[in-house]
């Protein structure tokens, strides 16, 4: 089932989320509808509080390739272990912040543990787009969007243009 993505500026974007203590059927539904919400927007990551919900659950999969078979994550309580001390620099965009774009430097390689759907742990590294990808969804667990990267100025214009889409929306 779809779900409806919260737009910034949105109080439950700002939340640090609790961690998943015990994973139910409930939560690997929710986790199919982030899926299926993320595919639809579409994007290549979905955290749990840009749906309303603040539990520590994000979906990625950063494959971009036509004819490439797709490659979704679950990941429940996911938590970085160690990053490269190397950067990378990617234009980034958010699903709750649609339309405004602007480049955040982040490690470009991190170790990654989680619980997948079944409740196994999991670790991975993950480089380039997958770590941006990865890194940026984790922020969203704990309250922060990417345009808590930016120059004060630019992050107030691009939640100014937020404020105004929805009052827009909510006229529609």
């Amino acid at each position: 089932m779809k779900r409806n993505i919260l737009i910034h500026p949105d109080p439950r974007l700002k939340k640090v989320c609790a961690p998943v203590a015990d994973i139910t059927d409930e939560l690997r539904s929710l986790a199919d509808d982030m899926l299926e919400t993320m595919y639809d927007a579409p994007g290549i990551g979905l955290a749990a509080p840009q749906i309303g919900v603040l539990d520590r659950l994000i979906v990625v999969d950063c494959v971009k390739e036509e004819g490439e078979s797709p490659r979704p994550l679950i990941m429940f309580n996911p938590e970085i272990i160690a990053s490269s001390d190397e950067t990378n620099v990617y234009e980034e965009g958010c699903l709750s912040i649609p339309e405004q774009y602007a480049e955040v430097t982040r490690p470009k390689v991190v170790d990654v543990a989680w619980l997948d759907r079944d409740g196994n742990a999991q670790q991975e590294t993950f480089d380039g787009l997958w770590a941006t990808c990865v890194q940026h969804e984790i922020d969203h667990l704990n309250g922060k969007l990417f345009i808590d990267y930016l120059k004060p100025l630019k992050r107030q214009m691009i939640t100014r243009k937020m404020q105004k889409l929805k009052r827009e929306r909510a006229r529609a």
